[in-house]
């Protein structure tokens, strides 16, 4: 497996991990929005970036 689709999966799940955070911080109103801001920024960022390497990144036999 390349090493750049490696990457690409570990942003990818670090990206749903942060979102699902922000959701459910979100649902429970138990951060401030300051912060869930933040973090759903830098979650989407890992996300579309993740999947943008796992996308453009070639396969290699």
């Amino acid at each position: 497996m390349n090493l750049k689709r490696t990457f690409g999966a570990i942003l990818t799940v670090l990206g749903i991990i942060g979102l699902i955070y922000t959701g459910a911080n979100i649902i429970d109103h138990t951060a401030h929005f300051t912060t869930l801001a933040v973090v759903g920024i830098i979650s989407l960022l890992f996300f579309f970036s993740g999947i943008g390497l796992v996308k453009t990144t070639a396969d290699q036999a």
